[in-house]
């Protein structure tokens, strides 16, 4: 019970104070609950109590005798989960398990049996005999298996033992371990649940005193579950074991991969792990085979800049750069570019870290820095392959760029991606690696910066009232911001209450003209470059934004998380 359950039914004048303190004394000597204890010393009926708990928990009161217990759902929570919560499934509705419970307010007892069973849990108070009584009775006395929080915190004792001696422990004792029916279990039920609800990563956090798993849905992360600490361990051994990583190893990072199959559809986990003070912090991206669109058409692109886009991968030869932060999007966006122009006549071959999904026609390479196989010597290689066209993932120092600028000069079409904040800035970014003005200006025939920006849910989106002077404040002209009609979703059971449902990606797209190759030969700053490439027709990420939320596509609050005012 919780510790005010004495003070509650005091107040409520169902015992006398003298009576609550010989109820005290005899719990501080391990008597068990408060409300046991005074039934016990007939100071309370067992009726009056349920009654009580029933009206103060707000949950309906059973009585036991009344209620025929189906035997298949006994099967569904082992008879050492019933005798430690004194709790008793009673009758199963779709997707929800009613329990009776001795204890109404025990959180911890809901939480497993939901975690057992994988239904929604309804609790109803019953009496603590009664609740006895049947355990006994329908349980009898064999011993189920241990697939409880007990079992789990079993296994995570056994699995410390095993730490303290790993020297010569061998790994398939490590993986037994970690492999027992709870853990294997819960990490199940993580993988499902982020599938299920459309994330893209998992996060496993160990802190001071809890284990945090969060999931990144739509570009956001959000804390959906939490663990006692003392499952980190446990936890990413198993996912470790998934991915092929060493178990043993604790002390340094380490990155893998799962293949996982989920209703007919494909998904590609990359796994990477990092040693923190609490623990290893475990983080998945999620790539579904199956969901990956290659429609240029389908991304997000406006008319003009989806001409540009398509003219320049059309082009015998020159660069094109994707540049945006980490998640935006970018190997999506070359992905669909390379789909488009692949062909039985072409030579397509990328140099990736990693190699996110697998290409049919294209040839794909997996740099791997530690063996010398970087990005640069990539290049070198695929020179000498000959090819037609060449992404590289990403150019991070002088010398791939240099490469990269060579092959375009030798006839080839290089795709490749920069950190970077908009399209006019990665000029700049390759002058400051060391590149000559007329290399640049010669060899880049087209620019992109990208964000991804979430959709509102078209189930529960509805029209909302913004200001004109905030309107114009993020960047609409007067005129324009009259006629704008801004929309936000309220939030439903198709978006989970959030509002948004999917992404979309917002483009700056810069063509490389004479008059910005002037600019880059007389090494302008990347402010006039913009100001040039935005008479020339580009739209910056702030215009595209914009425009999706005339469109009705995202709000304004979103495109401001995403963009800078011009």
């Amino acid at each position: 019970m919780i510790p005010k359950i004495g003070q509650l039914l005091l107040a409520n004048n169902l015992i006398t104070e003298e009576q609550l303190q010989k109820a005290i004394e005899l719990q501080g000597k391990g008597d068990g609950r408060i409300g046991s204890i005074l039934v016990k010393l007939g100071f309370l009926t067992e009726e009056k109590l349920v009654s009580f708990l029933s009206k103060h928990f707000g949950v309906p009161a059973i009585v036991l005798s009344e209620n025929k217990v189906d035997p298949s759902i006994l099967k569904l929570i082992p008879r050492d989960t019933a005798q430690k919560y004194e709790i008793l499934p009673v009758r199963r509705d779709g997707a929800t398990l009613t329990i009776a419970m001795v204890d109404p307010s025990n959180i911890h007892a809901i939480d497993d049996v939901k975690f057992i069973t994988g239904y929604n849990v309804k609790p109803v108070v019953a009496a603590e005999s009664a609740i006895r009584k049947y355990i006994a009775e329908y349980y009898g006395k064999s011993d189920t298996p241990k697939t409880t929080m007990e079992g789990i915190k079993k296994t995570e004792e056994d699995f410390v033992g095993l730490l303290e001696k790993e020297e010569e422990t061998e790994v398939r004792e490590l993986r037994a371990v970690v492999e027992e029916a709870p853990i294997v279990r819960l990490v199940n039920q993580v993988l499902s649940e982020a599938i299920a609800k459309g994330a893209s990563d998992i996060h496993i956090e160990p802190y001071e005193k809890t284990l945090r798993i969060r999931y990144r849905i739509d570009g956001m992360l959000y804390d959906v579950m939490q663990q006692p600490l003392h499952l980190t361990a446990p936890i990413s051994s198993r996912i470790k074991i998934l991915a092929n990583l060493d178990i043993a190893e604790r002390r340094l990072p380490q990155d893998g991969r799962i293949e996982l199959k989920m209703k007919d559809m494909e998904f590609d986990l990359r796994v990477s792990t990092l040693p923190t003070i609490f623990g290893e912090k475990v983080v998945m991206r999620i790539l579904d085979r199956s969901g990956l669109v290659l429609d240029l058409t389908k991304l997000g692109f406006e008319e003009k800049a989806l001409r540009d886009f398509n003219e320049a991968i059309h082009a015998p030869y020159g660069m094109l750069l994707v540049t945006g932060p980490t998640g935006s999007g970018k190997t999506t966006t070359l992905y669909s570019a390379l789909s488009t122009i692949n062909e039985v006549g072409v030579n397509i071959m990328t140099a990736e870290d990693p190699v996110e999904y697998h290409l049919a026609g294209i040839n794909q390479l997996q740099v791997k820095e530690e063996i010398g196989l970087t990005f640069a010597t990539a290049l070198r290689s695929f020179l000498r392959q000959d090819p037609d066209i060449i992404l590289v993932g990403e150019i991070r120092d002088f010398e791939t760029a240099e490469i990269a600028i060579k092959a375009v000069f030798t006839g080839h079409l290089v795709l490749s991606t920069l950190h970077t904040n908009d399209a006019p800035s990665s000029i700049l970014r390759l002058l400051n690696m060391g590149i000559e003005p007329f290399l640049v200006a010669e060899s880049i025939r087209l620019i992109v910066a990208q964000r991804l920006v979430r959709k509102i849910c078209q189930k529960c989106k509805e029209e909302e009232r913004v200001p004109l002077r905030a309107l114009v404040d993020v960047g609409f002209p007067i005129e324009e911001a009259k006629t704008v009609k801004c929309f936000r979703g309220k939030g439903c059971p198709a978006c989970n209450g959030i509002g948004y449902r999917g992404r979309i990606a917002i483009f700056e797209v810069m063509t490389v003209t004479n008059e910005l190759r002037e600019l880059i030969l007389q090494g302008a700053p990347a402010s006039e470059i913009k100001k040039a490439a935005i008479r020339s027709g580009m739209k910056t990420l702030r215009m595209a934004g914009l425009t999706k939320v005339k469109e009705g596509i995202t709000s304004i609050e979103e495109v401001l998380r995403v963009t800078v005012k011009d």
